[in-house]
């Protein structure tokens, strides 16, 4: 019996495949740039979108499904961009106050930049899809956060207990969705007050007060002027 030779990829196909993902990109920077440039509360066509990609609007439908699927893959790309500005900022250098002020400052700083992608990109939808990339995009960030928490718990040789490391995540969330809902509220001031520095220093200090409060509660009192080399050197239990 002879054995029917494994398939191997064919280089057309694959080109083809780097060709639509190519033209796709292409579609979702020129969705990205009419949704910039476009004033808030006025309809978005794909027509528009069509024309900034330099394509017919029949082109952008062999790529995606329907406006729907459109629409979610945009949000899609616009929460990959909030990632990709925030990441960098997760970096633990400085103090505890400098580590919280630094990613809260690049969320804001990034929002104000692009108000209507933050609309967008953080949208509540009934559509479960794009519900699921702000929940993803949420988690992603919470992970993050969660990550700097049990770093510093074991720098400060902090005992999590199973009902803390339960508790950790959907608190984290907590905190990731309050910072969301004042930078939408914040956004959508007829006039945008205060300034981005004044709004970052004071949502980042909320944040502090709710990791701090947290903290005392388990007996461990933290300075958040500290650097990571005074921490490593031991937390102070509270009296």
């Amino acid at each position: 019996m002879t054995t029917k030779p494994t398939s191997v990829p064919d280089g057309r196909d694959e080109r083809w495949a780097a060709h639509r993902e190519e033209r796709r990109a292409q579609i979702l920077d020129a969705a990205i740039a009419v949704i910039e440039r476009t004033p808030d509360g006025e309809e978005i066509h794909v027509r528009q979108i069509a024309q900034e990609a330099g394509l017919g609007r029949a082109v952008v439908y062999r790529h995606f499904a329907d406006r729907a699927d459109l629409d979610r893959a945009v949000q899609r790309r616009i929460l990959e961009l909030l990632m990709a500005e925030l990441v960098p900022a997760f970096e633990l250098s400085g103090s505890i106050e400098t580590i919280i002020e630094r990613i809260v400052r690049a969320y804001v700083a990034w929002a104000d930049e692009h108000p209507a992608l933050h609309r967008i990109g953080t949208a509540e939808s009934q559509d479960s899809e794009r519900l699921n990339n702000v929940l993803q995009t949420t988690q992603q960030i919470g992970d993050l956060i969660t990550s700097l928490v049990t770093t510093g718990a074991v720098l400060l040789d902090v005992d999590l207990s199973d009902e803390d490391r339960d508790l950790l995540e959907p608190l984290v969330f907590g905190i990731v969705g309050q910072a969301v809902g004042t930078v939408r509220f914040w956004l959508s001031r007829e006039k945008r007050a205060p300034s981005v520095d004044v709004l970052a220093v004071h949502l980042a200090r909320s944040v502090w007060f709710q990791i701090d409060g947290h903290a005392r509660d388990r007996g461990v009192t933290l300075d958040p002027q500290a650097s990571l080399d005074e921490l490593i050197a031991g937390p102070r239990k509270s009296e």
